[in-house]
């Protein structure tokens, strides 16, 4: 089941920032993540805020149907302009996720574009993205996306193999995804992500390698690959804990990565960030970049997070209660914090330092700076941009980003 929210303190009900946030808003880029919350099955492996027909029946009502999802959503667009009232920025990145955005019909996630569009107005060169299950689009689908502005997609692939798959719960057939972005091309849209997951239990190398050779012969600009992380409370993490499958180690995923790396840097896919690899700085995810530089973002939809100048906040979780707020007239906020200084200090080492750019030196305090010394005699920063006053990470340092970050932040 999704994961708990975090505290923090209440949200006023019509959303209001402290005066703060928008101090300096103009020079920062602003984006929108859209959440839908629907999915057909519950994958094995996901603890993220979504819900089956199943989990919502006798919940919410009609306020939780997807049918009426999109003006909902809406609503919440239209209270963000309120928020940031005269803000002239223009949104630089909208990204859909889920979920299963693709759950609702292409007009539907045209509609929330377009509210985005009459209320904020998108840059010229603005990067809209949806997420695609590749069992409910079609060519039609994505002509219609495309027709209606979106020019990026992102495929859930996660593996070749059908043994791995159905560990997963995926209910995609292998081949489809590749299809998927042939389809995508045809539609006209020139950046196109496949997804992947290493690390499944009862995975193989060679079972890893066939996904990466599929993925990366279908043609995609992006590719993504994660670590299989087992979440307490799902469906996987009850089948290890009762033996029927077994759980994969650190060392495994290490291998993988490797070989990931190997295998995407042989076929001209550069990594800029420490799970995402692209064809060109053009193919980068710029809205996930928005997220690790620190950007603006407003999250939209149950659970979804948001980040304004130092302002955090997060939405209610059950898409009942979500619309009921919206529909009574009040933000959807379940809670929000006020980063302090320090806070965003950390946060910067933390995000940055998973990406190829790394992090000033200047952010570091003398603790973390001994500690980006040893770091550098044991070959886990790179010696060029280090002695240029940046912590960049070498391939060996990706596979330990987690201590490293640990000790740069002290």
């Amino acid at each position: 089941m999704p994961s708990a929210l975090p505290d923090g303190e209440p949200v006023p009900d019509d959303g209001t920032l402290p005066a703060s946030a928008l101090t300096g808003a103009a020079d920062r880029p602003l984006g929108f993540y859209l959440h839908v919350p629907y999915c057909a099955t519950r994958c094995g492996y996901c603890d993220f805020n979504t819900y089956t027909a199943t989990e919502l029946r006798g919940t919410g009502g009609v306020l939780a149907s997807r049918d009426n999802y999109a003006g909902t959503l809406t609503d919440e667009i239209r209270l963000a302009r309120k928020v940031l009232g005269d803000d002239p920025r223009e949104v630089r990145t909208v990204f859909v996720g889920g979920g299963t955005p693709t759950l609702l019909g292409a007009s539907d996630l045209v509609r929330m574009l377009r509210a985005i569009r009459d209320e904020f107005g998108l840059a010229p060169d603005a990067e809209v993205t949806t997420e695609a299950n590749p069992e409910s689009v079609d060519p039609a689908y994505l002509a219609a996306l495309r027709a209606g502005g979106f020019n990026r997609i992102s495929f859930g692939m996660q593996s070749a193999r059908q043994h791995v798959l159905k560990v997963l719960d995926r209910t995609h057939t292998p081949g489809r995804p590749e299809r998927c972005v042939a389809e995508a091309r045809a539609a006209g849209f020139e950046h196109v992500n496949l997804d992947l997951i290493y690390g499944t239990p009862g995975e193989s190398d060679d079972d890893w390698r066939a996904s990466l050779d599929a993925a990366l012969g279908a043609g995609p600009d992006h590719v993504s690959a994660y670590a299989l992380i087992v979440e307490e409370g799902t469906r996987l993490a009850r089948r290890i804990r009762r033996g029927e499958v077994p759980m994969t180690d650190d060392d495994v995923h290490a291998d993988r990565y490797l070989i990931a790396d190997e295998v995407m840097s042989a076929a001209g896919y550069d990594w800029y960030e420490v799970s995402n690899w692209a064809t060109s700085p053009a193919a980068r995810c710029l809205h996930n970049e928005l997220y690790w530089r620190g950007a603006d973002w407003w999250g939209a939809g149950p659970g979804a997070h948001s980040h304004v100048g130092g302002v955090r906040w997060w939405n209610v979780k059950h898409p009942g209660a979500y619309a009921a707020a919206l529909a009574g007239g009040r933000s959807p906020g379940a809670g929000r914090e006020l980063l302090s200084e320090e806070d965003r200090r950390v946060e910067r080492i933390l995000l940055e330092l998973r990406l190829r750019d790394g992090v000033p030196l200047s952010l570091l305090r003398p603790a973390g700076l001994e500690a980006s010394r040893r770091a550098l005699s044991e070959g886990l920063l790179d010696r060029a941009p280090y002695d240029d006053g940046r912590a960049v990470l070498t391939l060996r340092g990706r596979l330990l980003a987690d201590a490293v970050v640990r000790d740069l932040v002290d």
